[in-house]
């Protein structure tokens, strides 16, 4: 409902979280969300996607970086290189997805294609049976795929690397991440134990992952000026409009 306007709120919203983001000394945010949502995406991740096609995915998401850089927050594009046809909750258990490559790179890759030039990505924990029987958090084949053919330059950090949909120990799964091609693990659960597991299996950033880590954090920006009651009360218009 929406319909053109879903950019424009989009980048009030995400400027206003930058705006808070700020307040609170946070500078990065893992957003916008990529993904494609379809008739079969599971309900954790379709009511979190912009939208069901890859050009009008693409604005929005567009529209959600540039909202947030705006605010001199960095922006985590995510869930690379698409979540959008996984029926199952990877936060639970690992999703299949058994589209063929050329169709994946026609719609749920498209819009990370086009939003290669972000700072920040995170991976998505699926397996696509055309590429890899590996996640592609831990398959190099997909971060192959990521770095190369999709165009992606920037770092990469692994979607919480403790979730149900990786099987293994949070040690041996970081390995597996870093050796892919990932640069930074995340990790989410706040388990003691796990953390330590975890920072010793990662290591410290070094070489091109360093190098990655540097120019990123260089495109930091102070935010914008910005009238937060104005843009508050244009975003609650917007709204009021499309759900008319």
């Amino acid at each position: 409902r929406a319909g053109a306007g879903a950019a424009r709120m989009l980048w009030l919203r995400y400027r206003l979280i930058a705006a808070e983001l700020r307040a609170l000394g946070i500078d990065g945010n893992c957003a916008p969300v990529a993904d494609i949502a379809g008739p079969r995406t599971h309900p954790f991740l379709r009511n979190r996607c912009y939208g069901t096609d890859p050009e009008g995915v693409e604005k929005n998401a567009r529209a959600v970086a540039e909202g947030l850089v705006a605010g001199g927050v960095l922006p985590v594009l995510k869930h690379i290189p698409g979540h959008g046809r996984a029926t199952r909750d990877s936060h639970a258990e690992l999703p299949v997805v058994e589209t063929g490559e050329a169709a994946l790179h026609a719609t749920d890759f498209a819009p990370f294609k086009a939003l290669a030039d972000l700072p920040f990505a995170m991976t998505a924990h699926v397996v696509y049976r055309a590429l890899d029987p590996e996640p592609a958090t831990i398959s190099a084949r997909v971060i192959g795929l990521i770095r190369k053919e999709l165009g992606f330059s920037g770092v990469l950090m692994t979607d919480d690397i403790s979730m149900g949909a990786l099987a293994g120990d949070v040690g041996s799964l970081s390995r597996s991440a870093r050796a892919a091609g990932c640069d930074i693990v995340l990790h989410c659960n706040g388990d003691l134990a796990e953390m330590e597991a975890v920072a010793a299996a990662a290591g410290t950033l070094s070489g091109d992952s360093e190098m990655r880590a540097t120019r990123a954090l260089a495109s930091r920006r102070p935010p914008e000026p910005l009238d937060i009651r104005a843009a508050e009360a244009e975003l609650r218009a917007l709204l009021a409009g499309s759900s008319g």
